[in-house]
């Protein structure tokens, strides 16, 4: 479990946390499966979205920081008829298996839970399989799955989609 009392968590966004967000993904997608800019790109845009429709009273992040620097992130968006959306959770290599992404899917069903929505799900793609094995371990169950080189290397692309309890 998480031992490092210098890791912190917070649900707020600040000034340059957008930028941060799009660079930690574009330098660890690229790192760790070639992606090209082209991903990058895309946070920037989503993340984007994400701010202009943010509701605090629906939408939330988790920012993670160690001493000040962002070595994670994952976010809550809502989406139409009652659908949350899961994106952007992303891990610094060093801080994987140490049960930090556990800690942050448990706070991320909470607060969806709380909130009431109806189902959720999110897209991920391979070669991601550390990350899958939670979302399913939290209920998500993929749907469906498509070919493409999105973002510069073949990849297969899935929807992964959650019900939310009867």
């Amino acid at each position: 479990m998480i031992s490092d009392s210098s890791i912190s968590v917070r649900n707020n966004l600040q000034p340059g946390d957008l930028g941060q967000i799009a660079a930690l993904h574009g330098r660890i997608y690229f790192e760790e499966h070639g992606f090209g800019m082209g991903f990058e790109a895309y946070v920037m845009d989503s993340l984007l979205e994400f701010y202009r429709q943010f509701d605090s009273n629906r939408d939330r992040v988790w920012v993670v920081e160690k001493e000040g620097k962002m070595i994670g992130f994952l976010l809550l968006m809502h989406r139409q008829d009652a659908q949350a959306q899961l994106r952007y959770f992303i891990l610094e290599k060093p801080y994987r298996g140490m049960g930090l992404g556990k800690k942050l899917m448990e706070e991320w069903m909470d607060f969806y839970r709380e909130k009431g929505y109806k189902g959720a799900f999110l897209y991920t793609t391979s070669g991601l399989d550390p990350a899958v094995s939670l979302y399913e371990r939290f209920g998500f169950k993929k749907v469906s799955q498509i070919k493409s080189r999105n973002f510069g290397v073949p990849l297969l692309e899935m929807l992964y989609r959650l019900d939310s309890e009867k």
